[in-house]
């Protein structure tokens, strides 16, 4: 799973730098999406964003609705399935 850059809200997660309203992930950075209540398993919180605990981690997406075929739900999450 491939790191990718996000908007920026607050701090930028941990392995990820600043880049204008970015934050850029540098060459160890692991998945990161905004943080929206707890985050789902196998994620730390890092400031307002939930960051992947290893490269391996499944992906995880923002809940929006019902999860995408391939994904289950956690908490405010849809996480894909391994």
């Amino acid at each position: 799973m491939q790191a990718t850059a996000l908007p920026k809200d607050g701090s930028c997660p941990n392995g990820y730098s600043s880049s204008g309203n970015y934050c850029v992930p540098g060459p160890n950075a692991t998945h990161a999406v905004p943080k929206d209540g707890s985050c789902p398993n196998g994620y730390s919180s890092s400031g307002n964003y939930c960051v992947a605990n290893s490269q391996s981690t499944p992906h995880a997406v923002p809940k929006n609705g019902s999860c995408p075929n391939g994904y289950s739900s956690s908490g405010n999450y849809c996480v894909a399935n391994q």
